[in-house]
C-alpha cells in the first residue's frame, strides 16, 4: 500500500510556504532537507511532539536503498497470480490460501461484523492482511517517522509523499504512534501497513476503546474495509478482474500483480 496517495493527504499541505523543502538526491543533504521540512510541517499545524520526533529522526538507510533501486520495486509481471503469491510468500499459493481461510474462520464473528458494516468480504481482508504482515506476524522494523521523511525527501517521490510524512508527525502529536514506533520502510503502519495520511483519513475505532489503533487487528481490518468502501467497493458484487470491485483494489495497491493475487486468493478461499 505504499504507493497510495489519497486526496486528503494532499490537503494536509494546502499551500507550499516560501520555505518549502526541496527534494534531495544525496544522503548527505538529508539534514538540510529535514530542517526545511520541519518549518513546513510547523506551518501545516504539526505540534511540539511531532516536531521533536522529527528533530530526532535520521535518514532511513533501507528506505533510501529501496528508492534508489527502482527496478527492485517493479519486479516481474506475473500472468499467473498463484505464481506471484508463491514468490511473495515464500511458499505455495495453496498454503497461503489455506492459512488465510483458517484466519478468517477463527475470527468469523469479527469478519462478519466488518462485512455487514462496510460490505467488504472477510476473504478480501484476510488476504490483504496476510500479504501485508503475515497476519500481524511482522509489521516492520523501520522507524516510521524516519521512513516517511526519508521517502518524502527523495526526488523520485517528492513531493507526492510529503503529506504522508506530515501525517506521521501528526500521528505522533495525537499519540497514535511515538517517535520510536516501527513499521514498514516507507512509514507504513500496523497490521495492514497503512500510509500515515491514509490512516488519518480512513482509520476507525472498531473495538470501542476510544482510539483508532493501526496496531490493533480489529481496528486495522475495519479501517481497510472502510478505505475500500470509500473508494467505491460495492457490497455483494463480484471482485474478479474486469469488475468494478477489482478496480477498487488499485486504491490499496497499484500493482497489477498484487491486485490479481488478492482477487485470486479470495476467490480460492470461497471454494
Amino acid at each position: 500500500m505504499r504507493r497510495i496517495l489519497s486526496a486528503v493527504c494532499l490537503s494536509l499541505i494546502t499551500a507550499a510556504p516560501a520555505w518549502a523543502a526541496s527534494c534531495i538526491t544525496s544522503q548527505g543533504a538529508f539534514n538540510g532537507y529535514k530542517q526545511a521540512f520541519g518549518q513546513q510541517a510547523a506551518a501545516s499545524g504539526v505540534g511540539q511532539r511531532g516536531l521533536q520526533a522529527l528533530s530526532g529522526t535520521q535518514l532511513s538507510g533501507i528506505t533510501w536503498r529501496f528508492e534508489s533501486q527502482p527496478s527492485s520495486q517493479t519486479g516481474v509481471s506475473y500472468g499467473d497470480p498463484a505464481q506471484f503469491l508463491a514468490k511473495r510468500t515464500g511458499g505455495s499459493a495453496q498454503a497461503f490460501v489455506n492459512t488465510a481461510r483458517s484466519r478468517m474462520e477463527r475470527n468469523a464473528g469479527l469478519f462478519n461484523s466488518i462485512e455487514q458494516r462496510y460490505g467488504v468480504p472477510g476473504s478480501i481482508l484476510a488476504v490483504i492482511w496476510g500479504l501485508e504482515t503475515s497476519w500481524g506476524g511482522y509489521t516492520g522494523k523501520t522507524n516510521i517517522v524516519s521512513g516517511a521523511v526519508t521517502l518524502a525527501s527523495y526526488c523520485r517521490r517528492h513531493p507526492r509523499f510529503e503529506p504522508h510524512a506530515v501525517a506521521a508527525l501528526q500521528l505522533v502529536d495525537r499519540g497514535v504512534i511515538n517517535a520510536g514506533t516501527q513499521g514498514g520502510p516507507s512509514g507504513e503502519l500496523g497490521h495492514m501497513q497503512f500510509l500515515a495520511g491514509n490512516w488519518m483519513r480512513y482509520g476507525v475505532d472498531a473495538n470501542g476503546d476510544g482510539r483508532a489503533d493501526p496496531y490493533n487487528a480489529t481496528d486495522a481490518l475495519a479501517s481497510a474495509a472502510n478505505m475500500l468502501r470509500q473508494n467505491g467497493w460495492q457490497a455483494g458484487q463480484p471482485f474478479g478482474p474486469g469488475t468494478r470491485n477489482f478496480n477498487v483494489l488499485s486504491a490499496w495497491n497499484d500493482s497489477g500483480n498484487y491486485q490479481r493475487a488478492i482477487a485470486y486468493a479470495a476467490e480460492q478461499m470461497g471454494r
